[in-house]
């Protein structure tokens, strides 16, 4: 009897987890090619689940693809890799189970990190190697990301009339991460040709049935579940799961009253719980009706968006000259000097006051708490930069949520320094997400949605800034990166310091074109080592030779080298506002009297330049 003849008139047993039988050789190791290192062992796990009461058995191949092979230097052995884990599974099978050859997702929460193209291209070669081998049907498992699932599925189904299995993952009971409700995403994947539509991890029994009851049973395809065992603990290094096998001989039950046909287990479990499945309903007939509680529909975002006590800063710098300042926050606990700082720059004039993110790696007072009370205290606006380098997905959420709920909406997202070069040089640096992707992440929250897709109750009202590089060999190829963070979200830009007329008008040549406005940095120097530091070892900063030999004059002569760096800025300030109405100010080591007559002088030449109606504005 065919797979699909068989799943019709009654539940079968699907296998549980291989990675989390295979742990012992190491969290680091590529488990995909034990398939060929050690068959043994694959086959002694596929044997194991057989004898618990396994009707079908997955090849180990879920990460067996050129892309995630990468990261252990075997993407040329897709085909030996594939190859070797159908074998060892029919070889466990015999006669006694069905073979599936398994392939997982590969987008997660990010899926910008993974191009269509490059999945399609890794998915095929995969695929073939599973049908050369003679499987009795595709695994398509935890798929997080639906474009992805709904693309490979339908290259899948045009090459090969194998019953293919869909399983999609969540992050939340009944909902995709990108909002579509699950009933929806059955019926499309239905639609494209999937004999069995299911769930498979994240979730454990309890959240997996919660899910189920809200979805309909398919009008041509068969429902499968796979849940994890429980949800993951973290000891000493290692993820390990505790739900026990009675607590899934329980739900057994449940899930076929949700019109479930394949029933397995995924991460963390064992053939103790495929065997508490098999002892409940090997062999029992599927229900053909049933009630669904809770009717998915679409979520429509209604929610109104936070209001702004201030115009964003976009719409500002395009009606008329803008001045911001960049004034790091205190390495130390001491913030007088800050607050001084802050206030002799309000009284100048400038937007807005700009606080790095431990730029450089370097530990200063939270940008968050000094931008609430320059806020609250002295009335300004903060701007708040934020590194992809300090927080993970869950840590970026929380703090962009933390900056909406305090009033602050103004941000820049850069991807930040390596740990490396700063203090805490074997710190971890996260990079979950890359300036671009927290561009866009971001965005997601203004149209009142998590990171994962869940609504949040309420729109955010960010006004958010990218980061731009012009010092480099290629401004041409700097812009493309700047049409692209467009593309995500960024409603303007900021720029790293210049320093020379010549790049000022190279850089407004090529981004005139752009939509969205540019602050330009300016930067004044102190005196020869600050220049030669900057131009040697900062990343995205060069000075010219011109410039550094200017200072390496007054080398001796600390007052003048600095009132050398004050006129050098003064007279960029001036081509600069003939370009830009954006001009961003970078204070050097809290030497705010700089950035402040720097920030007078701006205005003053605005003034100048475009009427008396700029200064009236800004004060």
């Amino acid at each position: 009897m065919t797979f699909l003849d068989k799943l019709k008139s009654q539940i079968l047993i699907g296998d549980g987890a291989m990675g989390t039988l295979l742990y012992s050789f190491g969290k680091d190791s590529c488990l995909e090619e034990l398939n060929f290192s050690h068959p043994e062992k694959i086959q002694e796990i596929h044997k194991a689940y057989i004898e618990a009461g396994a009707d079908v058995i997955q090849t180990n191949t879920y990460a067996a693809n050129y892309l995630k092979l990468q990261r252990y230097g075997l993407e040329d052995s897709v085909k030996a890799i594939n190859s070797a884990a159908v074998q060892n599974a029919k070889l466990a099978a015999q006669e006694n189970a069905y073979v599936l050859g398994t392939i997982g997702g590969n987008r997660g929460i990010k899926p910008s990190t993974l191009s269509i193209e490059e999945l399609k291209r890794s998915f095929r070669e995969q695929l073939y190697c599973l049908l050369l081998e003679g499987v009795d049907g595709i695994l398509l498992e935890t798929f997080y990301d639906f474009e992805e699932l709904e693309t490979v599925l339908t290259i899948a189904r045009k090459e090969t009339k194998l019953p293919i299995i869909a399983q999609v993952s969540l992050h939340e009971p009944g909902i995709l991460q990108d909002q579509t409700p699950i009933n929806e995403a059955f019926t499309r994947l239905e639609n494209i040709g999937a004999d069995v539509i299911g769930l498979n991890c994240r979730l454990g029994p309890h959240h997996m049935l919660k899910t189920l009851e809200q979805i309909e049973l398919p009008k041509h395809a068969y429902l499968s579940a796979y849940p994890n065992a429980s949800l993951p603990a973290y000891t000493d290094g290692k993820f390990h799961y505790e739900g026990d096998a009675d607590y899934f001989k329980k739900s057994a039950q449940s899930f076929r009253q949700e019109g479930v046909h394949l029933l397995g287990g995924c991460c963390g479990t064992t053939p103790a719980h495929i065997q508490a499945f098999a002892a409940e309903l090997k062999n029992s007939v599927p229900v053909t009706e049933k009630v669904v509680k809770l009717e998915s529909k679409k979520i429509i975002i209604e929610h109104r968006t936070a209001k702004r006590d201030l115009v964003p800063l976009e719409e500002i710098v395009k009606e008329r000259p803008s001045i911001i300042v960049e004034l790091d926050t205190p390495r130390k606990l001491d913030t007088s000097k800050f607050f001084e700082g802050a206030k002799a720059l309000k009284e100048a004039g400038i937007d807005a006051i700009t606080m790095a993110d431990n730029s450089l790696a370097q530990v200063r007072i939270s940008n968050e708490s000094l931008g609430y009370l320059v806020k609250q205290e002295l009335g300004m606006r903060p701007l708040i930069h934020i590194a992809c380098r300090d927080r993970n997905i869950i840590g970026l959420q929380s703090h962009l949520m933390g900056l909406h709920t305090l009033g602050m909406h103004d941000v820049l997202a850069i991807t930040g320094d390596p740990a490396r070069v700063g203090d805490f040089p074997g710190a971890s640096s996260v990079y979950d997400v890359s300036s671009f992707e927290l561009i866009q992440m971001i965005k997601q929250l203004n149209e009142g949605l998590s990171f994962s897709g869940k609504d949040l109750g309420q729109k955010t009202a960010f006004s958010i800034a990218g980061a731009f590089n012009p010092n480099v060999r290629s401004v041409e190829k700097a812009v493309k990166r700047l049409e692209k963070k467009i593309e995500y979200g960024a409603d303007y830009f900021i720029s790293q310091p210049v320093f020379s007329e010549e790049k000022l008008i190279e850089v407004y040549e090529h981004t005139k074109h752009l939509n969205a406005p540019i602050y330009i940095g300016l930067m004044p120097l102190t005196g020869s080592r600050n220049a030669e530091f900057l131009h040697n070892e900062v990343p995205g900063i060069k000075i010219s030779q011109s410039i550094r030999d200017r200072m390496a004059a007054l080398n001796d002569q600390p007052l003048q080298a600095a009132r050398e760096g004050i006129e050098i800025t003064k007279s960029l300030i001036d081509t600069a506002l003939d370009l830009f109405n954006g001009i961003y100010l970078i204070t050097p080591f809290l030497r705010y009297e700089l950035t402040t007559e720097l920030a007078i002088y701006a205005r003053q030449r605005a003034s100048q330049i475009r009427g008396n109606s700029y200064v009236e504005s800004s004060i």
